[in-house]
């Protein structure tokens, strides 16, 4: 059975987790405390010399990169990497501009903005990072105009690589009310027969620590 290795807190975790579970394929999921440093124990280094999340085993096969894990389950199934060459450069491309432009800042933000103590938050960069979150979003909610999914007429993982922070309830400046486009689309990922939200889907939440 397919490993992989997450926790709950982890928006790029949940890249890979949620088409993991919609794609039919049988896996199971392993907590890493990060938290705790166990990302950076000698174990897990071994097992991802990135000391990053998530990580799925395979039998023999282990990746590391939300993305690239994105990309096995479509070698393995067929589904979520688009139905022609133009399609599959598409979503590879909002997966590029996902990581670099959106999720980075989104899980820096929430971060500093939750998971700091609050005497030490840097205002400054949660300052920088929100107007950089906005650009993005509204690159994101203007790409949704008119459209139900990213590319194509389904669900890719150009969809579950750029929600993948936007599910959670801890706030870092985005409210789904004020993106249209994006509050429809995200309802749209919700009704996918099999949907989970990232604390349903994996272990671990900020109440498990006491936060």
């Amino acid at each position: 059975m397919i490993k992989l290795y997450c926790f709950g807190e982890s928006g790029n975790a949940y890249k890979a987790a949620l088409p993991l579970s919609l794609s039919g394929l049988e896996w199971e999921a392993v907590k890493v405390d990060f938290f705790g440093g166990e990302a950076r124990s000698p174990e897990y280094t071994a097992l991802n010399n990135m000391a990053e999340v998530p990580v799925l085993v395979d039998g023999d096969v282990t990746i590391s990169q939300s993305g690239v894990i994105q990309m096995y389950i479509s070698e393995k199934t067929g589904k979520f990497g688009g139905t022609t060459k133009e399609e599959a450069r598409e979503i590879t491309r909002w997966m590029f501009w996902d990581n670099h432009k959106m999720s980075s800042q989104c899980g820096t933000q929430r971060f500093l903005m939750n998971f700091v103590p609050e005497d030490k938050r840097p205002k400054e960069v949660i300052a920088f990072n929100a107007g950089r979150l906005k650009a993005a979003f509204k690159t994101l909610d203007t790409a949704l105009d008119g459209r139900d999914w990213l590319v194509g007429d389904g669900p890719s993982h150009a969809d579950f690589s750029c929600c993948g922070y936007l599910f959670y309830p801890e706030p870092f400046g985005f409210d789904r009310k004020d993106w249209g486009n994006i509050d429809r689309w995200l309802s749209n990922i919700e009704q996918i027969d099999g949907w989970k939200h990232p604390y349903d889907l994996m272990p671990g939440r900020p109440s498990d620590r006491g936060l």
